[in-house]
């Protein structure tokens, strides 16, 4: 009897749903904390780094993480982002 190798069959993504990706990641990594006009926490990093784990397709993680680390530094060097005041 020959055996049947079956190839693995890989879901791609489209370029939108990359796109949009990327748009995401880079919006969420823009977002942070301040208490008392200190920065305390980049929650939009902690977040896109949860969502970047759970991500179904898991092709570029690596890009994923490197936007998101570039717009966090981006949002804190510029003052460029969504900073939440408690």
């Amino acid at each position: 009897m020959k055996k049947v190798s079956r190839a693995k069959v890989q879901a791609k993504e489209t370029d939108s749903v990359y796109f949009l990706k990327i748009l995401l990641y880079l919006v969420l990594g823009t977002i942070w904390i301040k208490h008392n006009g200190r920065l305390l926490i980049p929650i939009g990093l902690l977040v896109g780094v949860l969502f970047t784990r759970k991500d179904h397709f898991m092709i570029d993680r690596k890009i994923e993480y490197a936007l998101l680390i570039v717009a966090a530094i981006l949002g804190l060097g510029t003052q460029f982002g969504i900073y939440l005041a408690l």
